[in-house]
């Protein structure tokens, strides 16, 4: 202003500053709430905060952080993917999101994830150990289905039995490798064995297509047309 002062250029100045107050204000507020754990209301300030920051990674990772606790990992992947992209070298951002792809059952977007966060910084600890298992799991499985498609369904089953050993603590691996191993005794005409286990599956997934469908193959070798 002390440059060119003019009379429209004096008001957006005030305007601008005017808002900078409101948004630290705002700001405040949603690190008061987010250390109270009321994620919600820190969710609504930072969203007001982010619709004039939207270049803030910080203030995207805190969202990240509020959403992950609310049980909505999928908007923080969204904005820990942007604090990726506007902070240089954000190994933490890579890491986060690999976690949130692994305990959602998605280990091929995981093992990527982690894959960039190992180019920024090879010797991260916390990235190169969840590389590690990722990369196990993620061989078994490929490993597993390859198996299934040559129709060697023992080899198959013992191959998935090693992915619930692998990773014992996220559920989702354990409950997607009793729904391939019922596929794979519903094809070797094991009927018994199949139908215990995929309604073990349908009891935690009623509406899982592919336990419904191996389930039905096996009522038929068992001629329980009914069922």
């Amino acid at each position: 202003l002390k440059s060119n002062p003019s009379n429209n250029e004096e008001k957006e100045a005030q305007t601008q500053l005017t808002k900078s107050d409101e948004l630290q204000r705002l700001h405040s507020q949603a690190l008061s709430a987010y250390q109270q754990e009321d994620y919600e209301a820190a969710i609504s300030l930072l969203d007001e905060i982010l619709a004039v920051c939207v270049w803030d990674a910080e203030l995207r990772e805190l969202r990240a952080e509020c959403y992950i606790k609310e049980g909505e990992p999928s908007k923080a992947i969204s904005d820990l993917k942007a604090a990726a992209k506007l902070k240089n070298d954000n190994t933490e951002a890579f890491y986060k999101i690999s976690r949130i792809y692994y305990q959602l059952g998605d280990h091929e977007l995981s093992l990527s994830e982690v894959r960039e966060c190992l180019k920024l910084d090879q010797d991260h600890k916390q990235c190169f150990s969840l590389y590690k298992q990722v990369k196990k799991l993620n061989k078994q499985i490929e490993s597993a289905e390859e198996l299934i498609r040559e129709g060697r369904y023992e080899d198959a089953i013992s191959k998935y039995e090693s992915v619930m050993k692998t990773e014992p603590e996220v559920a989702i691996y354990s409950t997607r490798a009793k729904e391939r191993i019922c596929h794979c005794l519903s094809k070797n005409q094991q009927a018994t064995e199949a139908i215990k286990l995929c309604t073990e599956v349908l009891q935690l997934e009623p509406t899982n297509v592919n336990a419904l469908k191996d389930r039905a193959e096996a009522y038929l070798l068992e001629d329980m047309y009914e069922e």
